[in-house]
């Protein structure tokens, strides 16, 4: 029995990685938006660009937009912190009915 894959997941890196599941980044917001930590936040940041990328080429474009705005809400919070305290994720609830 053999098995292919879409030719798109061969030829992007992004899909040949392994993705983080949604518990994964709403479980790293959470912590990221509680304690601005450099090595949470950064990571996530580019965890999530990724699976936005994916999510985009996959027509899901709720959860893309979803997922963009909780990237924005966490690089806000973390380099605003000083401006902004006890920021939460509004975009959380969005991403969970999204994706």
């Amino acid at each position: 029995m053999s098995f292919a894959l879409p030719l798109f997941v061969l030829l992007n890196p992004v899909v040949a990685e392994q993705l983080p599941t949604k518990s994964e980044i709403l479980r790293k917001a959470n912590e990221c938006f509680k304690n601005l930590q450099v090595r949470v936040c950064s990571n996530l940041f580019l965890e999530i660009e990724k699976l936005q990328v994916v999510e985009s080429e996959q027509n899901r474009y709720k959860c893309q937009a979803s997922i963009l705005g909780l990237q924005t809400e966490l690089i806000e919070a973390y380099y605003f912190k000083k401006l902004k305290k006890n920021k939460n994720g509004i975009m959380l609830p969005y991403v969970i009915k999204n994706c």
